[in-house]
């Protein structure tokens, strides 16, 4: 796990830590880091973000699922949920809302250091999304042709976006609303720390580990402004084996709930042989 918020002043990031979302050219910093051990199977790569609240209840509700199902009249007529981030310069914003507009668009790339040689290491930008997601619940406008700058016209990017939502990438079943980058974001986080799936590093050689031990570095495109709200920007490096990934959070939850229900089963059974009714007569009270 590498924190690159750059509060620091040693930290190589600092100096990109007042961006702002429309800087040009972008700040970039890169922070050089060991891998103690090697990730023996496929790799996930992970962004996280800190004390943002994508579980507020404004922010949830601003979007319009028929709008990024592909209806071409939810385009042009996006819903008054997504106020303020409905329209702009009276054109309809695609896609519209504030989830939408608040979208993390950090660029990372890794590499590989031997002998001073960087290496590039392959990330995958495909297959990061939920199946349902990228299949079902998000769909490009549709029309004649599959040209998306057509289909998208009349209306407008969101504010904080550089680029338009047609522009996301230059493959077309990666661009447009399908983008999976834009639909990993849109699933919104239930807790104010969290970390999207951001890329996939998968296993080439059975006989060789995916990543080996050894010095890497993170080159970092710095586009996403955290510091205004105390926030923190981490990547992650995560694998998993037969029984799934490593989170501790439902052992925890288990071995708290399983002692609090020990701890009151106690307590209530020594209330019950101490004050509980003893009386073992049938005979019904008048």
């Amino acid at each position: 796990q590498i924190d690159y918020t750059g509060t620091e002043p040693s930290s190589p990031c600092n100096k990109c830590l007042n961006v702002s979302w429309d800087s040009t050219p972008p700040c970039t910093c890169t922070i050089n880091f060991t891998l103690e051990h090697s990730f023996e199977s496929n790799v996930f790569m992970y962004y996280g973000l800190s004390n943002f609240y994508q579980n507020h209840r404004r922010y949830v509700k601003s979007r319009d699922d028929s709008q990024l199902n592909g209806d071409n009249s939810s385009l042009l007529n996006p819903s008054k949920e997504c106020e303020p981030y409905r329209t702009n310069e009276d054109k309809p914003i695609a896609p519209c809302g504030a989830i939408a507009n608040s979208m993390f668009n950090d660029t990372l790339e890794l590499y590989r250091i031997d002998n001073d040689t960087r290496t590039p290491i392959t990330l995958i930008k495909k297959g990061i999304a939920w199946w349902t997601d990228k299949n079902v619940k998000f769909r490009n406008p549709t029309g004649d042709g599959n040209n998306l700058t057509a289909l998208f016209q009349g209306t407008t990017k969101p504010v904080n976006w550089p680029k338009p939502v047609y522009m996301l990438d230059s493959e077309p079943d990666n661009n447009g609303f399908i983008n999976e980058d834009f639909i990993v974001w849109m699933r919104t986080a239930a807790l104010p720390t969290f970390r999207k799936l951001y890329r996939l590093i998968e296993r080439k050689n059975n006989m060789q580990p995916t990543l080996q031990a050894g010095k890497y570095s993170l080159d970092i495109a710095y586009n996403y402004p955290v510091h205004s709200f105390d926030g923190r920007k981490r990547m992650i490096l995560s694998t998993i084996s037969w029984m799934g990934g490593k989170n501790p959070f439902l052992g925890i939850a288990y071995i708290t709930v399983g002692s609090i229900c020990f701890f009151l089963g106690v307590v209530l059974l020594f209330i019950h042989h101490k004050y509980g009714n003893r009386n073992t007569s049938a005979d019904i009270p008048n």
